[in-house]
């Protein structure tokens, strides 16, 4: 014999399309707070970079370079070419081969060198124009330590 059908029974066992709608948009905005906060963290590590490569990377190679010739190379090319035809008293290269040349910081942009420097007056300044991409803003790093009176009108 036919049996009538029975509607099937709801026990609440499951979820409805509101609870399944919230919870997509309560992950969605978890997801967007991480992806904005990740690219905080990844921005502060282009700046960790860049002061690493002023401050330490290239810090040995230009040392290396004023103690054999008692002064400062003129520019960082130096570093890597013969600047004069000196060949055995060059005592270069100071910087590997493999390494790219000229050294770009983390924004595509080339780094910037001056000897004698105009915040280290005495020795030299190796900078990157920092995020905005331009000399002489409050975003620069350099191998100089950043004081008020020195960052206002240097002029970089």
């Amino acid at each position: 014999m036919n049996s009538p059908r029975r509607p099937r029974r709801i026990d609440g066992r499951g979820f409805t399309l509101l609870e399944i709608l919230i919870a997509i948009a309560i992950l969605g905005l978890l997801v967007g707070l991480a992806v904005a906060n990740f690219g905080g963290v990844f921005e502060t590590g282009r700046v960790d970079i860049a002061n690493l490569f002023v401050t330490g990377t290239m810090k040995s190679p230009i040392e290396n370079y004023q103690i054999r010739h008692g002064s400062y190379p003129a520019t960082l090319d130096a570093l890597r070419t013969d600047p004069g035809g000196l060949r055995k008293s060059w005592g270069g290269p100071f910087v590997l081969e493999d390494v790219e040349w000229p050294p770009i910081d983390p924004w595509g942009e080339p780094y910037l060198y001056k000897s004698p420097g105009d915040r280290n007056r005495t020795r030299y300044d190796l900078w990157s124009k920092g995020p905005d991409r331009e000399s002489g803003t409050a975003d620069d790093i350099g191998n100089w330590v950043a004081t008020p009176a020195a960052t206002e009108g240097s002029g970089q």
